[in-house]
């Protein structure tokens, strides 16, 4: 009975027992992790923790997204994880993503990482046709994508094809035009050659910079109707509250900047914004759902505190940051060029090498030339020395025949008085034999000339032997004394004190580097201004040239909407502005009239 009871007792202790932990998946842009958590943590807790494993630190920007029956959603900062409407199976997947977006991102977003992950997000909604862009900046922006993944463009790496298995163009824009991916890619790399020296950040930043100008960057839209009850759709953004027409989520008809709002607030599923100017009256609407008045809020309440805190001066923690993200920079860009002056003198010493190199073979060349030329000498010496003999010793030979010529011309005379026939039969052959002798003599003398000649040659040949085996000594003593292995010189003094150890980084900064960081700096923003007036130039330059690819029947809405907004001259902030130009209350007025 009492071991029954034990039984019990203990079965009934692991009845109560209730799990300590939780597992959570986190999924970034590019990664995703997992948590153990406690049953007790808040949305706080939490996102501390995924902020603190990304060593991010510009986490305003930033929320723990979830999804509820086909409603996006974002976890609250001040409720338990497990008290939110989330699937309680394991592990809770939350997709941490940027809930808000800075009105100028290279002013605003300091942290690399931040960057980053804005970057990956934007890039993921321009492919997803989330947020429109022109074919010719999406051709741009392409280009600054695939610089921040391969680095500097280099013909023989980067060969026809490197970009085949790439999404780097929304298919809308590839749909549009008649143009293959061999031809999407030679434009591509046309710009990508182009932003050769710029790091990852530094495209990462440019693609912002680009993508901040797009109509639809950075705008949360919401079904809603007015009074009257028409569908228009609200945007909510940095900048303020828009009303589009359904049908165009390019251009606002109104706009409410968040200094003309004093309060927004909801009931049910009615939302009222009151007007900073208390003489104006509140103008409503009402959304589909009460989740979405919920997001609304909470997008609203985000954006409004950003911008009134962007007008105000940086906090201590914003400072510190952007001094050491400053310091960040200029170690990098300091860094980066002590690596070119590397690069440049590496390339300059293995150039001189590839030189000497080539020298020396030269060299040898020369000198296989030489010593050729040194036994052609010798052969025709030889053979000269050889003929000049052997003339000789037919001259000696001529000589000792017009020898006995003679002789036998004195044996002739003295036997030539025996009688008149014998005399004159004598005289004619005494002057055949003087003509046979005569010729003997020239001969004689031609061949002795002969032989001097040959004795020249001879000598002439062994001068250009003697010569020839001159030039030789002097190739083969320049050759030895050649420094064949080329060392690169050493690295100018004024390259700054920059070493590694183990995992410890020294850097040391100099005041004259800092003041030529200052000029290079302030000559970098003339250069942007040409720069600006130039990518302008080439993209209006590709659409130009593209135009005539086009299959007009392709054009999507959103496509038309753009192009008149062009040919209209109007952009993001000219549009605006121009809105925000009336009264607010002929604005709430216009917005309960549509």
């Amino acid at each position: 009975m009492a071991g029954a009871i034990a039984s019990r007792m203990s079965f009934s202790s692991l009845k109560r027992k209730q799990p300590k932990t939780f597992t959570v998946r986190i999924i970034t842009m590019d990664a995703e992790m997992e948590f153990s958590c406690e049953m007790k943590w808040k949305g706080k807790d939490l996102f501390d923790l995924v902020c603190r494993t990304l060593g991010l630190r510009e986490t305003w920007f930033f929320g723990l997204q979830y999804t509820i029956k086909d409603t996006i959603a974002w976890l609250k900062m001040d409720k338990k994880v497990l008290d939110h409407d989330v699937p309680k199976e394991e592990p809770v997947t939350f997709h941490f993503l940027a809930k808000f977006y800075p009105e100028n991102v290279e002013e605003e977003l300091v942290q690399e990482i931040t960057q980053h992950l804005f970057f990956l997000q934007v890039k993921k909604q321009i492919l997803d046709e989330k947020i429109f862009c022109p074919p010719e900046a999406s051709v741009l922006l392409a280009s600054y994508a695939v610089q921040a993944k391969f680095g500097d463009y280099d013909a023989n790496v980067h060969k026809p094809g490197f970009l085949a298995q790439e999404e780097l163009l929304p298919k809308r824009v590839i749909n549009l035009y008649q143009m293959t991916p061999e031809m999407w890619e030679e434009r591509i790399t046309a710009w990508y050659a182009e932003h050769r020296g710029r790091a990852r950040d530094e495209a990462e930043m440019e693609y912002l910079k680009i993508a901040q100008d797009t109509e639809m960057y950075g705008v949360n839209y919401f079904l809603i109707r007015n009074k009257k009850g028409t569908e228009l759709l609200l945007g909510v953004d940095a900048l303020g509250l828009h009303i589009y027409d359904p049908e165009n989520r390019l251009t606002a008809k109104i706009s409410f900047p968040w200094n003309e709002i004093r309060n927004i607030s909801y009931s049910d599923k009615e939302f009222t914004i009151k007007p900073l100017d208390k003489k104006t009256d509140v103008f409503k609407f009402n959304s589909s759902k009460l989740r979405v008045n919920k997001l609304i809020l909470q997008l609203c309440i985000g954006n409004h505190d950003l911008f009134m805190r962007r007008r105000k001066a940086d906090s201590l923690e914003v400072q510190q940051m952007k001094a050491q993200a400053r310091e960040e920079k200029a170690r990098k860009q300091m860094e980066r060029q002590r690596l070119a002056r590397e690069k440049q003198m590496r390339e300059e010493a293995e150039r001189s090498r590839d030189e000497m190199e080539r020298r020396l073979l030269q060299v040898k060349e020369e000198a296989q030339m030489a010593n050729d030329a040194l036994m052609r000498s010798e052969e025709t010496a030889d053979l000269l020395a050889e003929k000049a003999q052997i003339t000789e010793e037919e001259a000696k030979l001529l000589a000792q025949k017009a020898a006995e010529a003679e002789q036998e011309m004195q044996r002739i005379k003295t036997t030539a008085i025996r009688t008149e026939d014998e005399k004159r039969l004598m005289e004619q052959k005494m002057l055949e034999t003087e003509m046979l002798a005569l010729k003997m003599a020239e001969e004689s003398e031609r061949r002795a000339k002969e032989a001097e000649q040959l004795r020249q040659d001879l000598q002439d040949a062994r001068d250009a032997e003697r010569l020839a085996k001159q030039k030789l000594m002097e190739i083969s003593s320049k050759t030895a004394y050649m420094p064949v292995n080329s060392t690169p010189p050493s690295l100018p003094a004024d390259i700054p004190n920059f070493s590694l150890m183990g995992e410890t980084l020294s850097f040391d900064f100099k005041d004259t580097d800092m003041k030529r960081l200052s000029m290079e700096i302030e000559k970098e923003k003339v250069e942007y201004m040409e720069k600006s007036k130039h990518l302008q130039e080439q993209l209006n330059e590709l659409k130009t040239e593209i135009e005539s690819l086009k299959l007009k029947e392709r054009e999507t809405a959103l496509d038309i909407l753009h192009n008149e907004n062009v040919d209209r001259g109007g952009s993001k902030q000219n549009t605006f502005k121009k809105l925000t130009l009336q009264s607010t209350k002929s604005r709430v007025a216009f917005f309960e009239e549509l």
